[in-house]
């Protein structure tokens, strides 16, 4: 008994850990193409501004709100006990929908942005992989 909880000491974070390295290559490969609409000038900003942008965006995507949604999601599934696929991985989606709502939370004017939906999809997609990911090596074993 305690070496099976001592065991799933270690296997959750390591779990979470690569689940977390899984979704943020997929949601880096998925929003290249964002990336690069936005430094080619697709959106209207210099080279400076872009580069700057960009990196104001990174800063909040990297910041500790942006994991509480998973790390949520985790703590419930393994207090708990759920040990279903299907709770992950639409876990981690909505888990990373919630970052770009957390992010702009408390700001004006971001309304009716249609580039949202396709962060959404992005994220959502990277949040789908990272569940799926956590579900195989943590989530499916008691």
């Amino acid at each position: 008994m305690i070496l099976s909880a001592l065991g799933r000491m270690i296997v959750v974070p390591m779990a979470f850990v690569i689940a977390s390295i899984v979704t943020l290559f997929v949601l880096l490969t998925l929003g290249y193409e964002r990336v690069v609409h936005y430094m080619t000038g697709s959106v209207e900003a210099n080279g400076i501004d872009a580069i700057f942008g960009l990196f104001g965006h990174g800063v909040l995507l990297a910041s500790g709100l942006t994991i509480l949604p998973a790390l949520a999601l985790v703590i419930v599934g393994e207090v708990v006990r759920i040990r279903s696929a299907l709770y992950y991985v639409l876990g981690g989606g909505a888990a990373m929908v919630a970052i770009p709502l957390l992010i702009r939370f408390g700001q004006e004017g971001t309304g009716n942005n249609p580039d949202l939906i396709t962060v959404w999809q992005v994220f959502a997609t990277a949040g789908f992989a990272g569940g799926l990911v956590y579900w195989l090596v943590a989530g499916r074993k008691a």
